[in-house]
């Protein structure tokens, strides 16, 4: 081949190789590019989700944040309710022992025992104390005066049964009830009554069995060691105290006058306690 055929022949190799180089080099700068592109999408997409892992994980904690504020707020107004709609302030009831019960419970009282102590004596829960004693100043309430009677052997109550008698004018029976004399109709002094305020059903058990044989209602206050069998409403509470018992006879006292438009001079709580004497 003449020379100056080869060197056109090379040189047209070179051209060829040149435009495949060129050729190659135009197909690979779009993948190139696609590649920078998808990276430079990828880093995006990690940074975002880290943005949004982190607005979220601010927003989690706001909203903890929010929710515990509220929950406190909450419990800090029903709280404040709860005093405010409670018959008499929690301390009160603490101070007089009221939620003191026994080593027993029966089966009718459990559902209002809170817990038990170290010592074994149950607990009852005072927030129940003051519904129960709300609801039965109410059935109370829809009996006259000379329909009613309280029953009350137990010594520590005494005082402050007289004192409930003093203020309401309601016929109360210490120390020793009659027996028949609401279901015997030839004793002198026989008399018929609609309600009977049972202080405790071990020791007034005459009074309760005679109320229930004329078929009559029956007003309960019951320990953890009572049974509620044939009462119409109960109030719960140490019957065995004369702080507790002045806490319950004070407020159906001041309850009971205050339904029924009676105008008396009650005592002050300390009176009925026993913390001052009269």
């Amino acid at each position: 081949m003449p020379r100056k055929k080869k060197e056109e022949s090379l040189k047209i190799d070179e051209v060829k190789k040149k435009e495949t180089e060129i050729a190659e080099e135009a197909q690979e700068l779009p993948k190139q590019e696609l590649i920078k592109q998808a990276e430079a999408e990828s880093l995006k997409s990690e940074e975002l989700e880290r943005k949004k892992k982190a607005l979220l994980e601010k927003a989690e904690k706001l909203r903890e944040k929010i929710e515990k504020t509220k929950t406190e707020d909450l419990k800090e107004k029903v709280k404040a309710k709860k005093k405010v709609e409670m018959l008499i302030p929690l301390e009160e009831y603490v101070k007089a022992g009221i939620y003191l019960g026994t080593r027993v419970v029966t089966p009718d009282m459990r559902p209002f025992v809170y817990r038990r102590r170290a010592d074994g004596l149950a607990i009852f829960n005072t927030d129940i104390i003051d519904e129960k004693l709300k609801e039965a100043i109410e059935y109370l309430s829809k009996f006259e005066v000379g329909e009613v009677i309280l029953v009350c052997k137990r010594q520590a109550g005494w005082q402050a049964a007289k004192m409930f008698s003093e203020a309401t004018g309601i016929r109360v029976f210490t120390q020793k009830y009659p027996a028949g004399i609401l279901t015997n109709t030839t004793l002198p002094d026989f008399f018929e009554n609609e309600l009977t305020i049972v202080t405790d059903h071990w020791l007034d058990k005459n009074a309760l069995n005679d109320t229930l044989i004329v078929h009559k209602k029956v007003l309960m206050i019951c320990d953890t060691n009572n049974f509620s069998k044939g009462s119409n409403q109960i109030i719960i509470g140490n019957n065995k105290s004369a702080k507790s018992m002045g806490i319950i006879f004070y407020l159906l006292a001041r309850g009971y006058c205050k339904a029924k438009s009676i105008k008396a001079d009650i005592p002050d709580l300390e009176y009925w306690t026993g913390e001052k004497e009269r």
